[in-house]
Protein backbone atom coordinates (compact mmCIF):
# COMPACT_ATOMS: atom_id res chain seq x y z
CA UNK A 1 0.00 0.00 0.00
CA UNK A 2 1.13 3.47 -0.59
CA UNK A 3 2.25 5.98 2.45
CA UNK A 4 0.24 8.87 2.91
CA UNK A 5 3.36 10.72 1.34
CA UNK A 6 2.59 8.84 -1.61
CA UNK A 7 -1.39 9.74 -1.66
CA UNK A 8 -1.32 13.18 -1.48
CA UNK A 9 1.38 13.01 -3.89
CA UNK A 10 -1.24 11.18 -6.13
CA UNK A 11 -3.93 13.48 -5.43
CA UNK A 12 -1.74 16.28 -6.34
CA UNK A 13 -1.17 15.17 -9.49
CA UNK A 14 -5.21 14.93 -10.27
CA UNK A 15 -5.49 18.38 -9.21
CA UNK A 16 -2.74 19.49 -11.56
CA UNK A 17 -4.00 17.29 -14.43
CA UNK A 18 -7.62 18.96 -13.62
CA UNK A 19 -5.82 22.31 -13.89
CA UNK A 20 -4.55 21.33 -16.96
CA UNK A 21 -7.33 20.03 -18.83
CA UNK A 22 -9.42 23.20 -17.68
CA UNK A 23 -7.38 25.20 -19.77
CA UNK A 24 -6.63 23.17 -22.54
CA UNK A 25 -9.00 21.17 -23.47
CA UNK A 26 -12.18 22.35 -25.64
CA UNK A 27 -14.59 19.51 -24.02
CA UNK A 28 -13.65 20.17 -20.15
CA UNK A 29 -13.57 23.64 -20.44
CA UNK A 30 -17.12 23.58 -22.28
CA UNK A 31 -18.74 21.65 -18.80
CA UNK A 32 -20.72 22.98 -16.54
CA UNK A 33 -21.59 21.96 -13.16
CA UNK A 34 -25.39 21.13 -15.01
CA UNK A 35 -23.61 19.26 -17.59
CA UNK A 36 -21.65 17.06 -15.42
CA UNK A 37 -24.63 15.98 -13.08
CA UNK A 38 -25.67 13.15 -15.47
CA UNK A 39 -22.31 11.92 -16.11
CA UNK A 40 -21.57 11.94 -12.40
CA UNK A 41 -24.94 10.14 -11.72
CA UNK A 42 -24.01 7.22 -14.36
CA UNK A 43 -20.84 7.25 -12.77
CA UNK A 44 -21.96 6.19 -9.50
CA UNK A 45 -24.39 3.63 -10.96
CA UNK A 46 -21.03 1.93 -12.58
CA UNK A 47 -19.04 1.88 -9.28
CA UNK A 48 -22.36 0.35 -7.69
CA UNK A 49 -22.49 -2.17 -10.15
CA UNK A 50 -19.13 -3.29 -9.93
CA UNK A 51 -19.55 -3.46 -5.92
CA UNK A 52 -22.21 -5.83 -6.45
CA UNK A 53 -19.80 -7.75 -8.73
CA UNK A 54 -16.92 -7.83 -6.21
CA UNK A 55 -14.74 -7.10 -8.89
CA UNK A 56 -12.25 -4.81 -6.75
CA UNK A 57 -10.32 -3.83 -9.79
CA UNK A 58 -13.16 -2.71 -11.39
CA UNK A 59 -14.00 -0.92 -7.94
CA UNK A 60 -10.71 1.55 -7.98
CA UNK A 61 -11.38 2.48 -11.74
CA UNK A 62 -14.93 3.58 -11.06
CA UNK A 63 -13.84 5.28 -7.73
CA UNK A 64 -10.94 7.12 -9.54
CA UNK A 65 -14.16 8.24 -11.89
CA UNK A 66 -16.38 9.57 -9.25
CA UNK A 67 -12.77 11.21 -7.71
CA UNK A 68 -12.72 13.33 -10.92
CA UNK A 69 -15.86 14.38 -10.93
CA UNK A 70 -15.53 15.23 -7.60
CA UNK A 71 -12.15 17.61 -8.23
CA UNK A 72 -13.91 18.64 -11.71
CA UNK A 73 -17.12 20.34 -9.67
CA UNK A 74 -14.62 21.65 -7.28
CA UNK A 75 -12.35 23.48 -9.94
CA UNK A 76 -15.90 24.92 -11.56
CA UNK A 77 -16.16 26.42 -7.95
CA UNK A 78 -13.00 27.70 -7.41
CA UNK A 79 -13.30 29.69 -10.59
CA UNK A 80 -16.67 31.80 -9.33
CA UNK A 81 -14.84 32.19 -6.04
CA UNK A 82 -17.27 30.08 -4.46
CA UNK A 83 -15.48 27.08 -3.02
CA UNK A 84 -12.53 24.67 -3.67
CA UNK A 85 -11.13 21.14 -3.02
CA UNK A 86 -10.14 22.79 0.15
CA UNK A 87 -13.04 23.88 1.13
CA UNK A 88 -14.73 20.76 0.39
CA UNK A 89 -12.50 18.59 2.39
CA UNK A 90 -12.32 21.41 5.07
CA UNK A 91 -16.37 21.03 5.51
CA UNK A 92 -16.45 17.59 5.48
CA UNK A 93 -13.85 17.34 8.07
CA UNK A 94 -15.84 19.51 10.43
CA UNK A 95 -18.96 17.86 9.97
CA UNK A 96 -17.47 14.57 11.08
CA UNK A 97 -16.07 15.67 13.74
CA UNK A 98 -18.98 17.87 14.64
CA UNK A 99 -21.19 14.54 14.37
CA UNK A 100 -18.53 11.66 16.26
CA UNK A 101 -18.76 13.58 19.86
CA UNK A 102 -18.39 9.82 21.20
CA UNK A 103 -15.08 9.87 19.12
CA UNK A 104 -13.95 13.89 19.60
CA UNK A 105 -15.68 14.60 22.28
CA UNK A 106 -17.08 13.00 25.78
CA UNK A 107 -20.66 11.24 24.78
CA UNK A 108 -20.65 7.53 25.30
CA UNK A 109 -22.33 5.13 22.79
CA UNK A 110 -23.44 1.91 23.36
CA UNK A 111 -23.93 0.32 19.86
CA UNK A 112 -24.43 1.26 15.79
CA UNK A 113 -27.57 2.64 16.61
CA UNK A 114 -27.44 4.72 19.15
CA UNK A 115 -24.52 6.53 16.59
CA UNK A 116 -27.26 6.22 14.23
CA UNK A 117 -29.89 8.33 16.81
CA UNK A 118 -27.38 10.51 17.92
CA UNK A 119 -26.56 11.74 13.87
CA UNK A 120 -29.98 12.78 13.30
CA UNK A 121 -30.72 14.61 16.80
CA UNK A 122 -27.24 16.60 16.15
CA UNK A 123 -28.83 17.57 12.40
CA UNK A 124 -31.77 18.30 14.01
CA UNK A 125 -29.44 20.91 16.17
CA UNK A 126 -27.79 21.79 13.48
CA UNK A 127 -30.85 23.59 12.28
CA UNK A 128 -32.76 20.98 10.27
CA UNK A 129 -36.44 21.35 9.96
CA UNK A 130 -36.99 17.83 9.54
CA UNK A 131 -35.28 14.46 9.61
CA UNK A 132 -36.13 13.68 6.13
CA UNK A 133 -34.67 16.95 4.55
CA UNK A 134 -31.36 15.00 3.53
CA UNK A 135 -33.36 12.81 1.55
CA UNK A 136 -32.34 13.70 -1.96
CA UNK A 137 -35.93 14.03 -4.36
CA UNK A 138 -34.44 12.72 -6.95
CA UNK A 139 -33.47 9.43 -5.27
CA UNK A 140 -35.38 6.28 -7.35
CA UNK A 141 -38.55 5.58 -5.28
CA UNK A 142 -36.98 2.26 -4.02
CA UNK A 143 -34.02 3.88 -2.18
CA UNK A 144 -35.54 6.53 -1.29
CA UNK A 145 -38.11 4.31 0.59
CA UNK A 146 -35.03 2.78 2.26
CA UNK A 147 -33.65 5.96 3.14
CA UNK A 148 -36.81 7.59 4.45
CA UNK A 149 -37.31 4.66 6.84
CA UNK A 150 -33.53 4.94 8.12
CA UNK A 151 -34.01 8.66 9.08
CA UNK A 152 -37.21 8.47 10.60
CA UNK A 153 -36.02 5.41 12.75
CA UNK A 154 -32.66 7.35 13.55
CA UNK A 155 -35.13 9.29 15.85
CA UNK A 156 -36.94 6.43 17.49
CA UNK A 157 -40.10 6.12 14.87
CA UNK A 158 -39.93 2.38 14.01
CA UNK A 159 -40.97 -1.01 15.52
CA UNK A 160 -40.07 -2.58 18.51
CA UNK A 161 -39.95 -5.81 16.40
CA UNK A 162 -39.59 -7.98 13.26
CA UNK A 163 -42.63 -9.80 13.87
CA UNK A 164 -44.64 -6.52 13.47
CA UNK A 165 -43.69 -5.59 10.48
CA UNK A 166 -44.43 -8.82 8.83
CA UNK A 167 -47.70 -8.09 10.36
CA UNK A 168 -47.96 -4.76 8.65
CA UNK A 169 -46.87 -6.45 5.46
CA UNK A 170 -49.69 -8.90 5.92
CA UNK A 171 -52.35 -6.55 6.24
CA UNK A 172 -51.20 -4.24 3.17
CA UNK A 173 -51.23 -7.45 1.24
CA UNK A 174 -55.18 -8.05 2.38
CA UNK A 175 -55.84 -4.27 1.74
CA UNK A 176 -54.30 -4.59 -1.68
CA UNK A 177 -56.60 -8.18 -2.50
CA UNK A 178 -59.45 -6.42 -1.45
CA UNK A 179 -59.17 -3.26 -4.12
CA UNK A 180 -58.33 -5.97 -6.47
CA UNK A 181 -61.21 -7.64 -5.51
CA UNK A 182 -63.41 -4.42 -6.02
CA UNK A 183 -61.31 -3.48 -9.13
CA UNK A 184 -60.58 -0.24 -8.12
CA UNK A 185 -57.72 0.70 -10.32
CA UNK A 186 -56.89 3.86 -8.16
CA UNK A 187 -57.00 2.53 -5.08
CA UNK A 188 -54.71 -0.93 -6.08
CA UNK A 189 -51.85 1.46 -7.17
CA UNK A 190 -52.06 3.04 -4.02
CA UNK A 191 -52.14 -0.42 -2.19
CA UNK A 192 -49.52 -1.88 -4.18
CA UNK A 193 -47.48 1.20 -2.96
CA UNK A 194 -48.22 0.20 0.89
CA UNK A 195 -47.17 -2.91 -0.06
CA UNK A 196 -43.96 -2.45 -1.32
CA UNK A 197 -43.15 0.55 1.48
CA UNK A 198 -43.72 -2.81 4.47
CA UNK A 199 -41.77 -4.82 2.27
CA UNK A 200 -38.47 -2.43 2.02
CA UNK A 201 -38.91 -1.67 5.94
CA UNK A 202 -39.16 -5.18 6.57
CA UNK A 203 -35.85 -5.87 4.46
CA UNK A 204 -34.31 -3.35 6.69
CA UNK A 205 -35.21 -5.41 10.18
CA UNK A 206 -34.02 -8.40 8.13
CA UNK A 207 -30.56 -6.72 7.83
CA UNK A 208 -31.27 -6.94 3.75
CA UNK A 209 -30.90 -4.08 1.53
CA UNK A 210 -33.41 -4.28 -0.52
CA UNK A 211 -31.91 -2.20 -3.14
CA UNK A 212 -28.79 -4.85 -3.50
CA UNK A 213 -31.07 -7.56 -2.99
CA UNK A 214 -33.59 -6.74 -5.68
CA UNK A 215 -30.32 -5.68 -8.46
CA UNK A 216 -29.00 -9.43 -7.54
CA UNK A 217 -32.07 -10.86 -8.34
CA UNK A 218 -32.23 -8.63 -12.03
CA UNK A 219 -29.13 -10.26 -12.42
CA UNK A 220 -29.78 -13.92 -11.69
CA UNK A 221 -32.98 -13.32 -13.69
CA UNK A 222 -31.18 -12.32 -16.74
CA UNK A 223 -28.47 -14.62 -16.58
CA UNK A 224 -31.11 -17.52 -16.57
CA UNK A 225 -32.97 -16.02 -19.13
CA UNK A 226 -30.19 -15.34 -21.53
CA UNK A 227 -29.46 -19.31 -21.34
CA UNK A 228 -32.99 -20.11 -22.44
CA UNK A 229 -32.27 -17.59 -25.52
CA UNK A 230 -29.13 -19.64 -25.93
CA UNK A 231 -30.68 -22.93 -25.39
CA UNK A 232 -33.35 -21.83 -28.00
CA UNK A 233 -31.05 -20.34 -30.42
CA UNK A 234 -28.89 -23.99 -30.32
CA UNK A 235 -32.19 -25.74 -31.58
CA UNK A 236 -33.28 -23.26 -34.33
CA UNK A 237 -35.98 -22.17 -32.49
CA UNK A 238 -37.97 -18.88 -31.84
CA UNK A 239 -39.11 -18.06 -27.96
CA UNK A 240 -42.62 -17.17 -29.31
CA UNK A 241 -42.52 -21.07 -31.13
CA UNK A 242 -41.49 -22.76 -27.92
CA UNK A 243 -43.99 -23.49 -25.22
CA UNK A 244 -44.15 -22.97 -21.78
CA UNK A 245 -43.30 -26.56 -20.67
CA UNK A 246 -40.22 -26.40 -22.73
CA UNK A 247 -38.88 -22.89 -21.81
CA UNK A 248 -39.43 -24.27 -18.08
CA UNK A 249 -36.99 -27.48 -18.86
CA UNK A 250 -34.19 -24.71 -20.08
CA UNK A 251 -35.24 -22.43 -17.41
CA UNK A 252 -35.17 -25.60 -14.22
CA UNK A 253 -31.55 -26.07 -16.09
CA UNK A 254 -30.31 -22.46 -15.91
CA UNK A 255 -31.35 -22.36 -12.30
CA UNK A 256 -28.92 -25.69 -11.82
CA UNK A 257 -26.44 -24.07 -13.74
Amino acid sequence: MNSRKEQLQAFNRLLTIMDELREKCPWDKKQTMETLRPLTIEETYELGDAILEQDLQEVKKELGDVLLHIVFYSKIGSETNDFDIADVCNDICEKLISRHPHIYGDVKVADEEEVKRNWENLKLKEGKKSVLEGVPKSLPALVKASRIQEKVAGVGFDWEEPQQVFEKLQEELGELQHELNENNKEKIEAEFGDVLFSMINYARFLKVNPENALERTNKKFIKRFQYLEGKAKEMNKSLKDMTLAEMDIFWNEAKKE
